[in-house]
């Protein structure tokens, strides 16, 4: 009988997640790190990967390190399973956590519908979703060759439902289309690859629910009260999420969409 601790052990292992120095990847890093796995944060921020690497080494004696690519340029998206195998020899997992998903540097992204502009959509299809093709294409012999290889996209409760506008109301804040539909192709993508790429490798999905990050009082107040736990999340909820998925403790577990909202789509 395999124990618990060995199914969640991770010794050994190398992961890559993408948006790695985001609030949420850089959660679910630090929880692989910590059941042993080598990680590697990819991210356009440089410098707040290193700073995110270095004290997920220091805090777990593991190897962590920064890649700095381009989602939205190819090239620099495929170089990196070859940059991850150049320095740590193998890779056993897979995150794909970066989005375009900020309203503010972006006019036309959170505007009304009428208004949301075309360039944007396709920035956002490329980098929330043909970025995660791409990738999964360059790191699939690696991964397949680990033995325990196990790819995790990150999705969205606006891949599954649409928005409700009420929480927006007397906000700044807004809904974006493009933000929606690559996150539901997303999801899809993990189901079409989960039957494509088994029994070697498993490739399954995390919908996360809002997180509470400085929105309007009024926003987080009326998202609480539209959420059965009564709360919105907060960055390590979804870390232990992450460790099942990419574990073996999830070994027969493909192209599932784990949904961790605190019951925000099961109304």
């Amino acid at each position: 009988m395999t124990s618990l601790a060995e199914l969640f052990d991770l010794s050994g292992r190398v992961a890559i997640l993408t948006g790695g120095a985001g609030h949420i990847a850089s959660e679910m890093a630090d929880g692989m790190a910590e059941l042993g796995a080598d990680v590697v944060l990819v991210d356009l921020d440089a410098d707040l990967a290193e700073a995110k690497a270095a004290q997920i080494a220091e805090r777990h004696g593991t190897r962590a390190a920064a890649l700095r690519a381009d989602l939205e340029d190819e090239s620099e998206t495929r170089a990196i399973p070859a940059q991850v195998l150049d320095r740590f020899g193998r890779i056993d997992i897979l995150l794909n956590a970066a989005a375009l998903v900020s309203a503010r540097p972006l006019p036309g992204w959170t505007a009304p519908f009428e208004q949301q502009e075309s360039d944007i959509w396709r920035r956002a299809l490329e980098i929330n979703l043909t970025a995660a093709f791409e990738l999964i294409q360059a790191c699939v012999p690696a991964i397949r060759a680990s033995g325990h290889g196990s790819i995790v996209n990150i999705g969205s409760t606006y891949g599954l439902v649409g928005p409700d506008y009420r929480i927006y109301e007397g906000t700044a804040m807004g809904n974006a289309a493009a933000y929606a539909a690559s996150k539901g192709g997303l999801l899809q993508l993990t189901r079409w690859l989960a039957t494509t790429l088994a029994p070697e490798i498993r490739v399954n999905a995390i919908t996360p629910g809002g997180v509470a990050r400085g929105q309007a009082e009024s926003f987080i107040r009326r998202y609480a009260e539209r959420t059965p736990l009564g709360r919105m999340a907060r960055n390590d909820d979804y870390k232990g999420a992450a460790a099942f998925l990419v574990s073996d403790a999830a070994r027969y577990v493909t192209g599932h969409n784990l949904v961790v909202d605190g019951g925000w789509t099961a109304w």
